[in-house]
Parts: structure tokens; C-alpha cells; sequence
């Protein structure tokens, strides 16, 4: 027997001399557990089911009401346990709403015939011209949305995907919203075929039409004041507030858009922050910040970004429509009033400062300054590795991470080194060296992609990316040892020797994925083979390629360390594994020292300048370190030094240990 039954005539005559009326009692439900005295001054129609109404509510200030349905317009809605419904200006329509429910002084909140919720909409990424669109749904991962944008050459592909989410768009096809389980919705205006996840929190909303906003019980979702949104997609652990304005756009986990944002056709992916500023038809994977009003983000990708105030990209190439999309990758930032003309590349933690009015490409050449000077884009390569800031950021983004370890969609692999960058910093070497070669050391600069570098510039990157090379196949090779034991040359060769020949080749940054390009085909070739056929399969698979990150990355190292070395690993002495170490400890170390030296300038007198504003030079210094801490008692000045003890100490321990071999 159902718990559900029909009104009594008591119970009937109850409601009514409470103000309230029931279009049709055939289609009115209630329990036994529904405490009528409570529900005043309502209209229901339609099919109406009521459970529990009992206990309290307690609202901000710490006040305490009684749970029931006051002052309301209820249209075809099943509602949960222990509801707080009040003051609806028009109506609520078209809902299962969930236990615990609070709905204050809203306008009207309804689905209005069969939605989809912002799912299926296609956002217009990277370019604003089209071609690259995304279709959106509820789990969209960063990779999947990378692979739909930049992969349209492979029609099978791109079809395949698409059914798979044209199918799940059908599958939660409704003419029925759901509010989930202690959602509080309080002084919102209009909200219309939204489905709302539990333990989300409205406040103050204006306008929501044709979305999903998929909160959980551990990781909640906020949209707060003037909030307007249309066709959209919303994650956990999100915060929307101050007056944002979002159009065709695709929120991941851990967002952050406030004060005033506005986007279009943009899909923002794990702990993105956007406040102030504009973003249209951009990509914005993993990390991408940007805090200023001035700054717009327009038709490109970016991932582990911040931008500066002020930061713009535009293009001028309109005779046939535009071409405007762009690549910042990954680590990539601009600095205040910057410019970069579409099409352009950006190599991965890369400064850019200036105005740049060439279409440059320097994806080649990592970790390094582009700067404008007299109009010309001057690059410094592989300078930002002698940047403590660049450290900084690597190390902070893992501490950032609000996302709930239940609830992670987008993959992200946080390595400052990889066989990502590590490959793009040897073809820079060798790029270098090219110049170097081809044009002779006596030059003053050196002509590179719509760029200058520097004769000195050159020199010192080349020093760099040596370092950096060696620095990243040392932690590789003494990795691949840790906690293993070995008693002869034998056992250590056994150890070194790699799994497989995938990875050896080049690597990918897939929208926060690093993977190897034979990984990423041979899923790509299962999905237009239709060897996978759900949405679930797929994010599994990508999880899968992650999984196997080390055994990629050795694969690789082994293939770098035989050329960068010429050595060979079925063959390596224990002379030739400690020469590596030595030169692994001596680049750990000098690096080292540069961060030291870089974290200095930020302790100098000139940086003191406003500092013990009405005082001699020693209050500035003691204003100033008041606020900003001294110098060596700095967190960061101590990690580096502490760094350099344990590598040293560490590289010591190995070459005691081999040496015994």
C-alpha cells in the first residue's frame, strides 16, 4: 500500500479555513506525517504530493522557524521531508524537490515542457568564429572538452563523442526539475528549467534559465547576489557571485566568478577564478585566473594562468571573417597591459610583457620572457626558470585544489617537469644551438619566429635548458631506484630498463592531462572504432592514460637519457650512473642558488620604497619587515635552502650506494 493517500473532508475543511485551496483533490497527496497546520495560504493544482512537515529551520541571524508551506503557489510538485516554503510572487512549477528544503521570497521557479537543463548547449570556444564548438553536459571533463574543440579533423572522432552525449542529453530529458535534498533557495527572482543539486545555496539571484547546477551534499554550490545565467553548467564546489553574467558557458569544479565577471561561449575547468573582467569564446583550463576589470580574455586556451590587468589578444585578419584564437600554454602569464595579436602560440610558463603585434610562436621555447621593446617581441629564453615565482606557482597550485577528493572530473597532473615541457625545453636546445650555429656566435640577435633573442640571451638559455635537462633526467634516474634494492650492476640495469616504447616519442598537454601521443591515439582510434560507447568509458580510459604517468615518463627519460648522454641503459656502468647524479646534484644546486638570488631582489632596499613612510632607513627596513617577513626566515628562502641540503645529502647517499656495486 502506498503511504500516500487522499485529504480527509476534516483535513480539507482545515486547509481551507488556513487560506489555501486544491484545484483537484484526486491529484493531491498526502502521509499520515503531514502536519496540514502547517501549510497556510497556498494554492495547489496539478499533482501535488506532500510528506513530512515537522521541526524547525534556522535562518541567518540565528533565527528559528517553524518547517511548513506559507504564502505560496504550488503547481504539479512532489516535495520531501520537512520543507520551509514561503512568499512565492508567482509560483513554483514542475519540481521534485528534495528533503530539508528552504524556498524564500522568490519570484517563480518552473520548468516549462521538456528541458535538458544546459545540456547538449554548444559553446563556441577558442574560436569565436565557430568551428570548435562544445557540446556541454553535466560531466564534462577538461580533456573530453580539449578533444572536442581541437580535434575536429577526425570526423569519426568528433561524431562518436557527440552521440555519446547526444544520448546522455536524452537520457535526463524532463518536463520535471529537481531540487535536491538541503537546498536553500532565498530572494531570488526568476528561475526557470534549472535542475538544483543538494546542498546548493541561491541567494539574491536574478535570473537562471536552462541549466544544471550539480551541487553535492560535501561540495556545495553558491550563486549569490545579481547573479544571471542562461545556458549553463555549473560544478561542484562553485561559487557564482556579485552580480556575474554568464551566456552559453560550461563551469568546472572549484570555480570561482565573482564581482562582476561576464562570459560567453567559454567553458572554465578545476579552480578557475574570473573576477571583474570579460572572457568570450575562451578555454580556460585548469588554474586560469584572471582578477581585473580591465583584463579580457578572448577566443583562446589557457591553462595555469594568471593574467595581469589589462591583459587583451585581438586580431586584425577580419577580410574573410575573423581568425582569431590563440595558445597560452600551460604556466603561461601576462603581465599588466599586455597584448598578444592573434594567431599566436605562447610556450608553457612563459611571462609575456608588452605590446606584441606579430603573430609569434614560441611554444618551443619554454620558460621564458617575451617582452616588447621598440616594437619588436624580444625573447629571453628559458630566463623564468630562474624565476621563484615560477616555483611559487608549481607548488601553490596543489594546495588550491577545492575540490572535493570525492568529486574530481578534470585530470590534472601538477609536475613542473615533465616529458611535456622537458621536450619542448630539448627542442629548444637544439633550436638554439641552430641559430647559434647557422648564424654565428658574433651576432648581436638572433631572428626566430616574428621574434629577437638576444646574442647574451641565447648563450644563457642554451645554460639553462642544460641545467633544467639535467636536473629532470637525474630525478628521473635516481627515482626509478628509491626503496629498491640492488647488489650489483645487473639489478640496477633490470631496474632501469623501461617498460615499454610507449611515451618515447613526443607528449601532450591535454587540457591538464600530460600524456604521451601514442596513449592519447590509441583512445582516440577505440572511440572512432566505436570500441567505447559511453561517456563513463571514456573518462575511465583518460583516467587510465593518467595512471600510468611514471612508467610513461621512464620510458621517456630512458630515451632522452641515451641521446642526452650517449650512453645506453642495457649497457650502463656504475661510472656513467654517478657521472649523471654528479651533474643531476651540481644543476639542483645551481638552480638553486639562482631562486636564491631572485628571492633576494624581493627583500632589496629599492623594493622597500613606501615603507616607514614618516622614518629613517632603519624603520623602512623594520616596516618592512614587519609586513613582509625577513628575508631568511621566509618560507620560500627556506624550502630553497633546505632543498639544496636534502639533494645534496640525497645525491651523496646514491653515489655511496652505487659505488658499492
Amino acid at each position: 500500500m502506498s503511504k500516500y493517500r487522499n485529504l480527509s473532508p476534516d483535513e480539507l475543511n482545515l486547509l481551507n479555513q488556513q487560506g489555501c485551496s486544491v484545484l483537484n483533490l484526486e491529484t493531491f497527496w498526502i502521509t499520515d506525517k503531514t502536519d496540514l497546520s502547517r501549510i497556510k495560504n497556498t494554492d495547489f493544482s496539478g499533482n501535488i504530493k506532500l510528506n513530512e512537515i515537522s521541526g524547525n529551520n534556522t535562518a541567518y541571524g540565528n533565527i528559528t522557524r517553524p518547517n511548513g508551506i506559507y504564502n505560496a503557489f504550488i503547481h504539479n510538485c512532489e516535495i520531501g521531508n520537512n520543507p520551509f516554503i514561503k512568499n512565492t510572487a508567482n509560483y513554483i512549477a514542475n519540481y521534485k524537490i528534495g528533503n530539508n528544503v528552504v524556498i524564500d521570497n522568490v519570484g517563480h521557479i518552473a520548468v516549462n515542457g521538456i528541458s535538458t537543463f544546459g545540456n547538449g548547449i554548444e559553446v563556441e570556444a577558442i574560436n569565436e568564429g565557430g568551428g570548435r564548438e562544445i557540446p556541454i553536459y553535466d560531466n564534462l571533463s577538461a580533456q573530453v572538452a580539449y578533444i572536442l574543440a581541437l580535434y575536429r579533423h577526425r570526423n569519426d572522432l568528433i561524431s562518436n563523442l557527440k552521440k555519446m552525449i547526444s544520448a546522455y542529453t536524452e537520457s535526463i530529458k524532463s518536463d520535471i526539475g529537481t531540487i535536491g535534498n538541503n537546498v536553500r533557495i532565498l530572494n531570488c527572482r526568476s528561475i526557470k528549467n534549472v535542475n538544483i543539486g543538494d546542498n546548493a545555496k541561491l541567494e539574491g539571484v536574478v535570473k537562471l534559465k536552462n541549466g544544471s547546477l550539480n551541487s553535492h551534499q560535501d561540495a556545495p554550490i553558491y550563486i549569490g547576489s545579481e547573479v544571471m545565467a542562461e545556458n549553463f553548467i555549473v560544478n561542484s564546489d562553485t561559487t557564482i557571485d556579485n552580480a556575474t553574467i554568464l551566456s552559453n558557458c560550461f563551469v568546472g569544479q572549484g570555480c570561482t566568478l565573482d564581482k562582476h565577471y561576464s562570459a560567453e561561449h567559454s567553458v572554465f575547468f578545476a579552480n578557475s577564478q574570473g573576477f571583474n573582467g570579460e572572457a568570450c569564446s575562451i578555454f580556460a583550463g585548469p588554474y586560469t585566473v584572471t582578477h581585473h576589470k580591465s583584463t579580457l580574455l578572448i577566443a583562446g586556451m589557457f591553462s595555469f594562468m594568471n593574467a595581469g590587468s589589462g591583459s587583451n589578444q585581438s586580431n586584425h585578419m577580419y577580410k574573410l571573417g575573423p581568425i582569431h584564437q590563440g595558445i597560452m600554454e600551460r604556466g603561461a602569464k601576462t603581465t599588466s597591459n599586455s597584448y598578444l595579436l592573434w594567431p599566436s602560440k605562447i610556450g608553457a610558463f612563459t611571462l609575456v610583457s608588452g605590446r606584441h603585434y606579430k603573430n609569434v610562436d614560441s611554444s618551443n621555447l619554454p620558460f621564458s620572457y617575451l617582452i616588447e621593446s621598440k616594437d619588436e617581441s624580444m625573447l629571453f629564453p628559458g630566463i623564468n626558470l630562474k624565476s621563484v615565482g615560477t616555483v611559487r606557482d608549481a607548488q601553490k597550485w596543489v594546495k588550491r585544489d577545492k575540490r572535493h577528493p570525492d568529486y574530481k572530473t578534470d585530470i590534472i597532473n601538477f609536475n613542473l617537469l615533465s616529458p611535456f615541457t622537458i621536450h619542448k625545453v630539448a627542442s629548444g636546445l637544439n633550436t638554439l644551438k641552430n641559430l647559434q650555429t647557422l648564424s654565428g656566435k658574433k651576432v648581436a640577435e638572433y631572428s626566430y619566429s616574428d621574434m629577437k633573442i638576444k646574442s647574451s640571451s641565447l648563450v644563457k638559455g642554451i645554460e639553462l635548458y642544460d641545467i633544467i635537462i639535467n636536473k629532470f633526467l637525474g630525478n628521473s634516474i635516481i627515482s626509478r631506484i628509491h626503496k629498491q634494492e640492488i647488489n650489483t650492476i645487473d639489478d640496477l640495469r633490470t631496474l632501469l630498463k623501461p617498460s615499454s616504447k610507449i611515451g618515447t616519442g613526443k607528449w601532450l598537454d591535454v587540457g591538464g592531462l600530460i600524456c604521451p601521443v601514442e596513449s592519447l591515439n590509441d583512445f582516440l582510434c577505440k572511440v572512432e572504432k566505436n570500441k567505447i560507447h559511453t561517456l563513463e568509458e571514456v573518462q575511465s580510459e583518460l583516467n587510465t592514460i593518467h595512471e600510468n604517468y611514471y612508467e610513461y615518463e621512464w620510458n621517456w627519460a630512458v630515451s632522452l637519457l641515451e641521446k642526452f648522454y650517449k650512453i645506453s641503459i642495457d649497457t650502463i656502468t656504475s661510472e656513467q650512473y654517478i657521472s649523471i647524479v654528479k651533474k643531476w646534484k651540481k644543476s639542483v644546486v645551481s638552480l638553486d642558488k639562482m631562486l636564491y638570488t631572485d628571492a633576494q631582489k624581493e627583500f632589496s632596499l629599492s623594493t622597500q620604497v613606501g615603507f616607514g613612510v614618516d622614518g629613517d632607513e632603519n624603520e623602512r627596513h623594520l616596516d618592512f619587515a614587519s609586513v613582509r617577513g625577513e628575508f631568511d626566515s621566509n618560507p620560500t628562502v627556506m624550502e630553497i635552502l633546505n632543498h639544496i641540503k636534502r639533494k645534496s645529502k640525497l645525491g651523496d647517499e646514491v653515489i655511496k650506494r652505487i659505488k658499492k656495486l
